[in-house]
């Protein structure tokens, strides 16, 4: 692929492929990456919004289907340089709530999905001069949060699996990372406030428990993915970057929030 930093941006030059790019993170990643100079493949099972984009219909639970929207866009850019595995789906409940066939599709998903379209992304990449692959954990993975036992076993999963890429591929020159959002303002978390008993009730404790005292947004998150996947970061591999409102570090005190120790 050709140099990187022209006029067109940080990502000129550069094609990039994000999965999940139907809506929420995914959509805003997308838009930031071709805003920002890469041409841009957005993967989902409706890629609809992600057009005047390339949207390319892909089931990452399917390997077939995987490995087809992968060649579809080397074949339309010449090349891949900048991955982001953002695809997954949420659960919510206890270790009693989900039955096994939830585990195997939320694990499929979140987790395997992550190896099929890396493991088709691969060859392509080994080309790059400005490899990088950014995967989409969350808070989840390094906090106990109620209710999301199945969520959180899987975004644990991917917050290893992203260190042991790292490790398996950094003499490959393919740099590996991810991005821990804290409770993000996307369609997901919208239909579960809607499914709640009191939406508002749930919003607000939902901001609350983040100490800056709201949701993170899509974009947000888009721009700390921009970041590790940009050339920019060329000496960051291995790194989960929180995007949490201070969720997973900080501990307030008190309705004010201050204080002493």
């Amino acid at each position: 692929m050709s140099a990187p930093g022209s006029a067109a941006g940080e990502f000129g030059g550069l094609a990039a492929l994000v999965t999940g790019a139907g809506s929420g993170i995914g959509l805003a990643t997308a838009r930031l990456l071709a805003a920002r100079g890469a041409r841009v493949a957005g993967l989902d099972l409706d890629p609809s919004a992600a057009a005047p984009l390339l949207g390319l219909r892909a089931d990452v639970a399917d390997d077939g289907s995987v490995r087809a929207a992968v060649a579809a866009a080397v074949a339309e850019f010449g090349g891949l340089d900048v991955l982001v595995n953002n695809a997954g789906i949420g659960a919510q409940g206890t270790v009693a709530d989900n039955p096994d066939a939830e585990w195997h599709r939320v694990l499929d998903v979140n987790v395997v999905g992550m190896v099929r379209v890396t493991r088709a992304a691969l060859p392509y990449l080994h080309r790059s001069a400005h490899a990088a692959i950014v995967n989409t954990c969350s808070i989840a993975a390094t906090a106990g949060l109620p209710q999301r036992a199945l969520y959180s076993a899987s975004k644990g999963a991917v917050l290893s699996l992203t260190l042991a890429m790292a490790a398996d591929h950094v003499q490959d020159g393919i740099r590996v990372c991810c991005v821990n959002p804290g409770t993000a303002d996307t369609p997901w978390v919208r239909r579960l406030l809607e499914s709640a008993a009191d939406p508002a009730a749930e919003r607000a404790a939902l901001e609350a428990r983040q100490p800056m005292g709201r949701l993170v947004s899509a974009e947000e998150v888009a721009h700390a993915i921009a970041y590790l996947a940009s050339p920019k970061a060329g000496a960051t591999t291995g790194t989960a970057l929180a995007v949490d409102g201070g969720m997973a570090g900080l501990r307030l005190r008190g309705p004010d929030r201050g204080g002493s120790s």
